[in-house]
């Protein structure tokens, strides 16, 4: 069966009698190259294991299944699960996980399905949950990579230099955490349904150490602060939420000792500005 021929999947579905579901913004690929180069920049191997998240009919699925050792694919509409029964059959190194990825414990499914595996990530993430699930993946710390195809305009939020318009604390959040690249971009009349919006593909590569010193907590709530009113100037931001820490002219000093102009804005920074910040705060 042809997962991306358009004729074939509403055969399958009208047989299974599904229907899609905006809630959980199902979109299922219908050009067959979109999913070989997803599963392609994964870099799979027989000793990687992947953890896939909505599967839907299994086209990227099959793909990862071709190429890596095991392949768990976590699904949360469990009317899709006698479709990935069929769709899946001639697959035996894949495991379909029944649950909503945001409430599963990924240590124990890592710890049980993938033991002596170099384990990652690689998926077709629904738009509606696609920050929630990344922050997830990425604060877990034991994926080797993490290749998903998003919204074109959160992955270019996500690969954001500081001072471009697309940067904010989930920019720098990504970045403190990984190496984010934006690989390619797929266009509506990729999907059927077919989305609103262009889609891209990023892969993060998580970093083996933080790239700048300090506490990350710490370092992220001047993030936060810098970021809650992308209008006014650092001074200002800082001083509404370190105003009952420090006189305004104190954080100017911190601001100018960090080597930076008391007029600039949180959005022209990047970590290491932040991190430096963060220990004067401290």
């Amino acid at each position: 069966m042809d997962l991306c021929d358009i004729s074939e999947i509403k055969a399958l579905l009208a047989r299974h009698g599904f229907h899609f579901s905006k809630s959980m913004g199902q979109n299922f690929l219908i050009a067959d190259w979109v999913p070989k180069d997803i599963a392609d920049s994964a870099h799979l191997d027989q000793h990687c294991a992947v953890l896939e998240i909505g599967p839907g009919i299994g086209s990227l699925t099959q793909q990862l299944a071709f190429r890596a050792g095991k392949v768990a694919a976590i699904e949360l509409d469990s009317s899709l699960l006698p479709i990935l029964n069929e769709t899946l059959a001639h697959c035996p190194n894949v495991e379909i996980i029944s649950g909503d990825i945001l409430k599963l414990d990924l240590a124990a499914i890592v710890s049980d399905k993938f033991s002596n595996f170099t384990v990652k990530v690689c998926a077709n993430l629904p738009y509606n949950i696609t920050t929630p699930v990344i922050t997830k993946l990425l604060e877990a710390s034991f994926f080797q990579s993490i290749t998903v195809m998003i919204q074109r305009e959160v992955a270019r939020r996500i690969c954001a230099a500081p001072g471009d318009a697309d940067c904010g604390s989930f920019s720098l959040f990504c970045q403190y955490h990984a190496q984010c690249e934006l690989l390619f971009e797929v266009p509506p009349d990729c999907f059927l349904p077919s989305p609103k919006v262009t889609s891209a593909v990023v892969r993060l590569t998580p970093h083996a150490v933080p790239p700048v010193k300090g506490n990350q907590d710490k370092i992220f709530s001047v993030v936060k602060a810098a970021f809650a009113q992308r209008r006014k100037t650092l001074l200002n931001a800082l001083s509404a939420v370190y105003g009952n820490r420090f006189s305004k002219e104190q954080l100017r000093q911190i601001i100018l000792d960090c080597g930076l102009s008391e007029t600039v804005r949180g959005e022209r920074l990047g970590l290491e500005e932040f991190s430096e910040l963060a220990r004067r705060l401290s």
